[in-house]
């Protein structure tokens, strides 16, 4: 069983572990040019906690007994790099919204994306998302779980990466 909780500095450690295995993931599915030059940082991740953003994934072993197996960040709108979006639209541009940053789980435990995202869209109901092109297996999880590819973004860098949005009706 896994559940959803707010991170905290004293498991940054373990939080950094999580991070290079997806690190790992990537790059050993050809995804080599995403989360580099030491990117996502301690710096970012304490950034994401101080301000209330960062959430670990933990996955109870057995009873008294459990894990840290992914992070994220769950941010509120607006996101600077969300404001121009091309080669596309996004699906609804007027309404608030939460993006969704710095997935990254063991390669070994499955079921964190769709974890991370029920918790998400318990939420909020628009969400928007991206990945860098190379990284396939997040494609797969960010279709699969019904966002809709909008266009691409520009990061602070000029590096591009597709955007995706989800509108719950609920």
């Amino acid at each position: 069983m896994m559940e959803i909780r707010a991170a905290h500095k004293e498991v940054l450690p373990d939080i950094m572990a999580v991070l290079d295995a997806a690190k790992a993931i990537m790059r050993a599915s050809g995804n080599s040019e995403q989360w580099v030059d030491g990117y996502p940082s301690e710096e970012v991740i304490l950034n994401d906690i101080a301000l209330g953003h960062g959430f670990v994934v933990v996955e109870e072993l057995w009873p008294k007994c459990e894990r840290i197996v992914g992070y994220f960040a769950f941010i509120p709108s607006p996101e600077p790099t969300y404001v121009r979006i091309y080669d596309g639209a996004w699906l609804d541009d007027l309404a608030p919204y939460h993006v969704v940053h710095r997935i990254g789980s063991y390669p070994e435990v499955h079921g964190v994306f769709r974890t991370i995202m029920d918790w998400c869209f318990s939420r909020e109901r628009n969400i928007r998302i991206d990945t860098h092109r190379d990284n396939h297996i997040m494609q797969h999880c960010i279709l699969t779980y019904g966002f809709r590819y909008c266009g691409i973004i520009h990061l602070a860098s000029g590096d591009e990466r597709l955007a995706y949005q989800k509108i719950s009706k609920v």
